[in-house]
């Protein structure tokens, strides 16, 4: 319980840690929204490169921005406010951390709306591929991995190997793109949805109907993110059971007449 208390108390000094670090990179790098609002309102079509090259002659307190020549000084400073740039570095930061702490994460400028309720809009479609992936990666992978240990060398070891190391080798999108076209662009298959996380009709579904239509949605997406973390928790399973079995526990607990089963899970397992 101590051992759990510790690693919460933890998770404060890290996320502040990186929201701190964060903050520094970003306003280290060259450019920024200021110049890249400029440049828009300029219409210049190569503010990228524009931006790259002349960051490092910004100065946000007095506006002296690269290419901002004619422009209104009001307008800069309009432009300023708005990104928050009219208010110093230390400032910012304190601002930022504030509101972050009050899940005040500021307003989208591209969909016009609070960013707190676009992330509870797709929150439900994270949670549902967050979860099941990692589930079901933890009830294959694990024991995937102890019967790899115990068959260590054999054929199914070696397979098992080539299988997951080519699912780690494809990208995650280009995997999710061929589960797609196979099987549900209707090229060849039309078995999946193309889309949603549940179907136009779901509301008139009975309850069955409802879960077997989540899951039918959930299949191809929670499958493509999953094809490639099989392999390094896999591995990580079967190298450190591989390591316990050789212990010296492990031949005194045979010898003491256990079954394989309860030394593999009453005694490896916890160690591993």
């Amino acid at each position: 319980m101590a051992y759990i208390l510790r690693r919460l108390l933890l998770i404060i000094p890290t996320l502040l840690g990186i929201l701190i670090i964060n903050f520094v990179i970003i306003q280290a790098a060259p450019g920024g929204p200021v110049e890249q609002m400029i440049a828009k309102i300029e219409g210049f079509d190569g503010a990228t490169s524009r931006i790259a090259g002349g960051g490092a002659e910004v100065s946000v307190a007095g506006s002296n921005y690269r290419g901002a020549q004619g422009l209104d000084p009001a307008l800069i400073k309009e432009i300023e406010r708005m990104y928050g740039f009219d208010k110093s570095a230390p400032e910012r930061l304190w601002i930022m951390i504030k509101n972050y702490a009050t899940l005040d994460f500021g307003d989208s400028f591209f969909r016009d709306a609070k960013v707190i309720d676009l992330i509870v809009e797709k929150m439900p479609v994270s949670i549902s591929l967050g979860l099941w992936s990692t589930l079901i990666m933890y009830l294959v992978s694990i024991p995937l991995g102890i019967a790899k240990a115990t068959r260590h060398g054999s054929q199914f070891d070696v397979w098992t190997s080539s299988a997951i190391i080519i699912g780690y080798a494809i990208p995650a999108f280009l995997f999710a793109i061929l589960l797609i076209v196979v099987f549900a662009g209707g090229s060849y298959f039309n078995w999946f949805p193309l889309r949603g996380l549940t179907s136009n009709n779901y509301d008139e579904l009975s309850t069955l109907g409802k879960i077997f239509d989540y899951f039918w949605h959930l299949v191809l997406p929670v499958t493509a993110l999953v094809i490639g973390n099989f392999a390094t928790m896999t591995l990580l399973t079967k190298n450190s059971f591989l390591d316990e079995i050789s212990k010296q526990y492990v031949t005194t607990a045979k010898a003491k007449g256990l079954s394989n089963h309860k030394v593999l899970y009453g005694h490896v397992f916890r160690n591993a």
